[in-house]
């Protein structure tokens, strides 16, 4: 086979060689596994790294881990949190993550897993004098915390507003979700944020309402294209299974 082609100056890697180092990596994420494989069965430690952003993480991924570690003892999950959607996408591109956690979309260059659909709320002070669902128009005006300007949360943020032709007061914009909640809890805005957090805010003595129509957004197991190692397999089955249930 020819896997190499002289090309001016240089060499270009022929469709025959392009095919041969797809199968060589192939080859090698199948001994890595098999490396695995025997690791589960006794030490050393396996480590599993999963990147998150910090709202998924202190929902989804605090019911997900538990419950994987229980099945598979000898795995060391690494929670590695990112800033955003973004972050998690440049986490599993650079290899520092195995598998992410994230809401849709992301590039089509990873493969997804959708888990569930999570509503976004509305998490206000208390003595807002507001109907429970809050209709999108009531929206308009209201003092809100939003994540920072051009970034895409914010960006899709904007687009719903412009789809209902609301234009809200922005009282503080950051990525910073401690800001956000303290903005809140000062009595200074509202938020727009998860359902999985809404027991951590009424537990504040905030008050979650629902939007009307509802808006959700799809959470999902993400990785690259390539083979898994044996780890991240089983923790998408038990992530998998979970959702189901």
């Amino acid at each position: 086979m020819t896997l190499f082609a002289r090309s001016g100056r240089g060499v270009v890697v022929t469709a025959q060689g392009r095919r041969v180092i797809k199968l060589a990596r192939e080859a090698l994420d199948a001994v890595s596994e098999i490396e695995a494989l025997a690791s589960h069965g006794g030490s050393p430690e396996v480590e599993l790294r999963i990147a998150a952003t910090p709202s998924l993480e202190a929902g989804l991924a605090g019911r997900l881990v538990p419950a994987y570690t229980a099945e598979h003892p000898g795995v060391r999950v690494q929670i590695v949190r990112c800033e955003g959607r973004d972050g998690v996408v440049t986490a599993i591109r650079e290899a520092r993550a195995d598998l992410g956690l994230t809401d849709l979309p992301v590039p089509t260059d990873l493969i997804t897993h959708p888990l569930e659909r999570q509503e976004i709320v509305l998490i206000s002070p208390p003595g807002l004098d507001l109907p429970d669902p809050v209709p999108m128009g009531r929206l308009h005006g209201m003092r809100l915390a939003l994540p920072a300007r051009g970034s895409l949360r914010r960006r899709e943020l904007d687009a719903m507003f412009g789809k209902f032709a609301v234009t809200p007061v922005v009282v503080l914009e950051t990525d910073e979700r401690n800001g956000w909640l303290n903005a809140v809890r000062t009595g200074q805005a509202s938020l727009l944020w998860y359902r999985g957090l809404a027991e951590m805010a009424a537990r504040a003595g905030l008050v979650v309402r629902s939007l009307e129509p509802a808006v959700r957004r799809v959470i999902a197991v993400v990785h690259a294209r390539k083979r898994l190692p044996l780890s991240a397999q089983d923790f998408l089955a038990t992530a998998e299974k979970g959702s189901a249930a």
